[in-house]
C-alpha cells in the first residue's frame, strides 16, 4: 500500500499517479504478449546510465523506453549506480558489512 503524505505537492502526486499508470500499462503489455515476458523494461529495471549509453543494447525494447518512460523524467532523471543484483537474493540473504 502506498500512502502519500500531505507534504507532497499536487504536481508530485500527479507524477506519482502517472508513474503508477505507466507501470500498469507495462504489466498489461506483458500480459497481452506485446512485451516479452522475460525481456521487458519493467522486469529489467533499473537501467544504469552505463547500460543505456553503452555500445551494446541487447533488449527488445528501446533505450528511450528504458531510460525515459515518461517525458518529464528527462528533466529529473535519477541514475541508479547498479542494476538488479541477483533479483531478490540480497533481500532474502542479508550480510553484515560491519567490522569484525
Amino acid at each position: 500500500m502506498v500512502e502519500p503524505t500531505e507534504s507532497e505537492s499536487l504536481p508530485e502526486l500527479d507524477r506519482f499517479i502517472q508513474t503508477m499508470i505507466t507501470i500498469k500499462q507495462e504489466c498489461e503489455a506483458i500480459k497481452s504478449g506485446q512485451s516479452d515476458a522475460e525481456d521487458n523494461p519493467l522486469k529489467m529495471a533499473p537501467h544504469t546510465a552505463l547500460e543505456v549509453t553503452g555500445n551494446d543494447w541487447n533488449h527488445k525494447y528501446s533505450r528511450a523506453q528504458a531510460a525515459y518512460p515518461l517525458d518529464w523524467i528527462a528533466d529529473t532523471k535519477f541514475w541508479p549506480h547498479v542494476a538488479r543484483v541477483d533479483n531478490g537474493y540480497g533481500d532474502r540473504n542479508l550480510l553484515c558489512s560491519c567490522a569484525s
